[in-house]
């Protein structure tokens, strides 16, 4: 049997065509499957903050943030954003500690609150007695927390969206719940327009906070994403905003 030249160099370009198309694949989906580590504690530190961090695996993975020296008063569960690690969001509740609050961060599976929406439920169940109870969360995590936050608003005093907005299948708009918008003025990922768009799917008392110059990566130390805006604001800068916008939001009456 004879084969052309031209033959044999088409069947070899398609070869070396799916050989690359199935190591993106792969590549891909490794990123799916295959999570960075869990550590707690690496990127964390917050001026003046005086907390216990540690990693909890049973009977779900979470990360528990409580203060040193004084009794939690307020529990506040935070749902990452999308493919990032828990950990991107420990300074926040080491920051948090001095205010009472105890702050509990449920690791999902790859990383996707999706997967998971009602991991609260545990969660407000083993922690939550006594304590006013706040439910947050970043980008995909914020969509994930307005929906239980929709189903089981009775069991929360608040929630706070972080560069997030309600799905556009989900409303709050009747509810009595006490929410806290922030929006990153230069976020490229959930554009303020999306963010303030949100807000008609929100309770009409709700509290819009801009973070001038800040992106969607300042709220959780991951580095940079992309797609995202350029800041023109240092990260500390945007992070002490955050601390304050949330903090006085959790300790209203």
């Amino acid at each position: 049997m004879c084969f052309s030249y031209a033959g044999v160099m088409t069947r070899l370009l398609l070869t070396g065509l799916l050989l690359l198309l199935l190591g993106f694949l792969a590549a891909t989906a490794g990123r799916f499957v295959v999570r960075p580590p869990l550590v707690v504690g690496q990127d964390a530190a917050y001026p003046g903050a005086r907390a216990m961090a540690r990693l909890e695996r049973e009977p779900q993975p979470f990360i528990d943030i409580a203060p040193v020296g004084t009794e939690a008063d307020t529990l506040l569960i935070l749902y990452p954003g999308g493919l990032v690690r828990p950990q991107a969001y420990e300074w926040i509740g080491r920051a948090l500690a001095g205010r009472g609050v105890r702050t509990v961060i449920p690791v999902f599976p790859l990383d996707l609150a999706v997967l998971s929406v009602n991991r609260a439920d545990a969660l407000i169940g083993r922690f939550g007695a006594g304590k006013r109870v706040f439910l947050a969360g970043h980008s995909l995590g914020g969509a994930m927390a307005a929906g239980y936050a929709a189903r089981h608003g009775d069991q929360l005093s608040g929630l706070i969206l972080m560069g997030a907005y309600p799905p556009n299948n989900v409303s709050l708009r009747d509810s009595r719940l006490r929410v806290l918008s922030l929006l990153a003025e230069r976020d490229g990922v959930a554009s303020p327009g999306e963010v303030r768009g949100g807000l008609e799917r929100l309770p009409p008392g709700t509290q819009l906070t801009v973070l001038p110059g800040a992106v969607h990566a300042f709220f959780g130390r991951y580095g940079p994403q992309r797609g995202d805006g350029l800041p023109t604001v240092e990260r500390a800068t945007t992070e002490a905003q955050i601390v304050q916008a949330v903090g006085d939001f959790l300790t209203q009456p």
